[in-house]
């Protein structure tokens, strides 16, 4: 089965190419320097209105343009906007555009040639995320932000947002995929089919589609980054199998693979985390921080007489979790141990100085568990958690740690619809969780407790008004060193009420050919290939 779906990828890939429309290579695939990677769950629409999941993230990615984008350091840097200022109050944001930026050529323009963005395309692109005909789950990102007449053309170049009230993070946001750029004419022409027929100004334009199997992009030669990209073509695999896109990566099939899993993992790391010796002649490794928090969250309000109302022993079920021991065994030491609070590692504002959270500690977590009336376990009743399948071994772990001060817990694997519409229902009083940043500002990660937010983001409805206070203050503050002072103690709130199990600040797992170079790694694991070159073999 793995080596028919092998040869039917190539044969798509050779017919595709053959085909009209597009460049064709002079020869063969082999004239082609084509970047070859997999996502085992497929992409579902190219509409960057719908860039919700990883696959779709990428491949908008390199699709489309922001007004402004993320370098890998997280740094806010130029796109379609060449520059911009913010008002003294913190609420007008005025963008200059880039001259040289034009859309993909395509049947929507006059002769088929890619027309120049300007600052209507900004406007029109921000009033159709927020259109209710358009059905995005992007439209979050502008809620309760917008002044009145918020998105203004001052000029063809000169485009300006209005905030109803200051909001530090609103660059970051702007750099979501989400608020890609795109041409009306697109819309108006291929309507809700633009899911499929993508239109954008990015250093690669589509090709082909088809669902499920493979997805196609050629390189953009009207790219405004002149000189970039530099490979021809991206071809995306849709194997939903892990270990088949392994073996696939390991025959050189692929160009890269991303993440572990544990049925491949032994066979590329050692338990520290490194690559294996015998493999770094052939592979490149990259390990680097990722912005995603793994955590199992304990619903605040609960009209049972659930032991974990009980602050202690919240506090107990932390202290009694080897993180390090559960990290080594379960994932070869991808990921650092959850010790300083809810912000992980890669933001500016952590801080393992100044945010101290819980070490293994089983002697203080039996402590705490008897102060909470519950001495050596007695007489706590069992609790449910419930998960789902992909983090059983985890669950598994950490339940079979718990029963060494007492506490047993029964496990509930659910399927992972399930369990968010539960959690969002607030259905569940203990859960699986993980939260990955939308953008760069530890305020994403903190409006998951904020007390005046629903279920999502709130899946714990935590409720403190000493941490509310300090968020609200947070989100106005233009000094970052003030602004990252007020996250480390809100980080220290969470800490002390403990509304949730800390478990592990997330890694990137990226592997590569040694033909390939430039392939950068960043703390939103995103893969960006515009700089990216492939050795010819």
């Amino acid at each position: 089965m793995i080596r028919f779906k092998s040869y039917f990828f190539v044969m798509i890939l050779t017919v595709l190419w053959s085909c009209g429309g597009g460049e064709k290579p002079t020869n063969d695939n082999n004239s082609k320097s084509i970047f070859k990677y997999n996502q085992d769950v497929a992409v579902t629409s190219l509409d960057p209105a719908f860039a919700k999941m990883q696959s779709n993230i990428w491949a908008v990615d390199h699709l489309f343009n922001r007004l402004v984008e993320l370098d890998d350091n997280l740094n806010i840097i130029p796109a379609i906007a060449k520059s911009w200022k913010v008002s003294d109050d913190g609420l007008v944001y005025t963008f200059e555009i880039r001259n040289d930026v034009f859309f993909h050529d395509d049947a929507v323009f006059a002769g088929g040639k890619g027309r120049k963005v300007t600052a209507n395309d900004i406007k029109y692109s921000y009033e159709r995320l927020l259109d209710p005909k358009t059905g995005s789950p992007g439209t979050w990102v502008f809620t309760g932000k917008l002044g009145n007449n918020p998105f203004k053309v001052v000029d063809e170049h000169t485009f300006q947002l209005t905030l109803s009230k200051p909001f530090r993070p609103m660059l970051g946001i702007l750099s979501m995929h989400y608020l890609s750029i795109i041409p009306k004419e697109a819309i108006d022409k291929y309507g809700k089919e633009f899911r499929s027929h993508p239109v954008g100004t990015g250093p690669f334009k589509f090709k082909k589609w088809l669902e499920n199997q493979s997805l196609f992009l050629t390189k953009n030669d009207n790219y405004f980054e002149k000189g970039l990209p530099y490979l021809d073509a991206i071809k995306v695999s849709f194997i939903g199998d892990k270990k088949t896109a392994f073996l696939e990566f390991m025959s050189g099939k692929l160009d890269f693979l991303a993440g572990i899993e544990s049925s491949f993992v032994n066979e590329l790391l050692q338990s520290d985390g490194s690559l294996k010796p015998d493999l770094a002649a052939k592979f490149n490794f990259q390990k680097n921080p990722f912005l995603n928090s793994e955590y199992l969250g304990i619903r605040m309000k609960m009209q049972d007489k659930s032991p974990l109302k009980k602050k202690k022993v919240r506090q107990a079920l932390n202290f009694a979790i080897d993180r390090n021991q559960m990290l080594k065994s379960l994932r070869n030491s991808v990921g650092k141990p959850a010790i300083s609070g809810f912000t992980p590692i890669g933001l500016p504002s952590y801080s393992a100085e100044k945010v101290k959270g819980y070490n293994f500690n089983p002697d203080k977590a039996s402590k705490l568990l008897a102060e909470a009336g519950y001495p050596n376990g007695k007489n706590f009743p069992e609790i449910k958690l419930q998960t789902t399948k992909s983090y059983l071994d985890i669950c598994t772990f950490i339940t079979r740690q718990w029963t060494d001060i007492g506490i047993k817990v029964q496990i509930d694997v659910v399927e992972p619809a399930t369990l968010r519409n539960m959690m969002s229902k607030e259905q569940v009083p203990f859960f699986r969780g993980s939260w990955i940043a939308d953008y760069p500002d530890a305020e994403n990660f903190f409006s998951v407790f904020y007390g005046k937010q629903p279920a999502p983001p709130n899946y714990t409805r935590f409720n403190n008004s000493k941490f509310d206070a300090f968020y609200e203050a947070a989100v106005k503050e233009n000094d970052e060193a003030k602004r990252y002072a007020l996250y480390q103690k809100m980080d220290q709130i969470l800490v002390e009420e403990a509304p949730v199990i800390f478990l592990f600040y997330d890694e990137t797992a990226q592997f590569s050919g040694k033909n390939i170079s430039g392939l950068s790694s960043n703390a939103f694991n995103l893969l960006k290939l515009k700089n990216v070159k492939k050795e010819r073999s």
